[in-house]
């Protein structure tokens, strides 16, 4: 029954990111294997598995293969349904499902100009009108999601859920680009990076060097201390 998780680089692949907590959060049996996002190997890497060609690419015990975090989500929800992927209250389930799939398919300003990376925090960095709006889209998400759960601080759900899987790369980007957002926001975020198992993924990011560093800015930087 273990499932097999092809990911890319650790310190920038935010979709694997998503992925990989999917298994681990919710103590699914998985190997993670590395594909060559970086290194210009991805294709060669995922071609046993097409007409999959990004990852995170999930192989399933029977070899069924599945793409996109969305219908990774919800195939493991499906397997697995006492795990607690989703929320149990119907209403909180159904905003669950609308936040994962809003971030998925959304926050495109956010995405190109804040690149996920966990070396480091951005000094100075200044976001453009778009990137506003999309944090100001997210605020109005996390508050919609805490009026129907009834929980204003921790997990949006009450409990962790396939809402904090999606939102994690996310925390990461308004942490490391040091994003205007408000205190409760931000605090929901660092409380989503200072989860041992993103801890642990961050170390592993750190074991590999970058010549040139991707995405680099010219900007102060400070450490990633939360």
């Amino acid at each position: 029954m273990t499932y097999t998780l092809y990911i890319g680089d650790r310190m920038y692949s935010s979709w694997s990111l998503r992925g990989w907590l999917m298994l681990e959060k919710f103590s699914l049996p998985y190997d993670a294997q590395l594909v060559g996002l970086y290194s210009g190997t991805m294709a060669q890497d995922l071609a046993d598995l097409a007409p999959a060609r990004l990852v995170p690419t999930l192989k399933l015990p029977d070899g069924t293969v599945v793409g996109e975090t969305m219908a990774m989500a919800e195939t493991l929800a499906e397997r697995h349904p006492d795990a607690g992927f989703w929320p149990q209250d119907a209403a909180s389930r159904a905003t669950a499902r609308w936040l994962c799939a809003e971030m998925a398919a959304g926050f495109s300003a956010l995405r190109s100009a804040c690149p996920m990376q966990l070396s480091h925090i951005w000094q100075g960095f200044q976001p453009s009108e778009a990137v506003l709006a999309d944090l100001r889209r997210i605020e109005a998400l996390f508050a919609h999601a805490r009026k129907i759960s009834g929980h204003a601080t921790g997990p949006l759900f009450g409990a962790y859920s396939l809402a904090e899987v999606f939102y994690t790369p996310v925390a990461a980007r308004i942490v490391g680009y040091d994003l205007p957002v408000s205190d409760a926001t931000r605090a929901y975020c660092i409380d989503l990076l200072r989860d041992p198992a993103v801890l642990s993924w961050q170390e592993a990011a750190r074991e590999v060097r970058y010549d040139p560093e991707p995405y680099l800015l010219d900007l102060d930087r400070k450490p990633w201390a939360l």
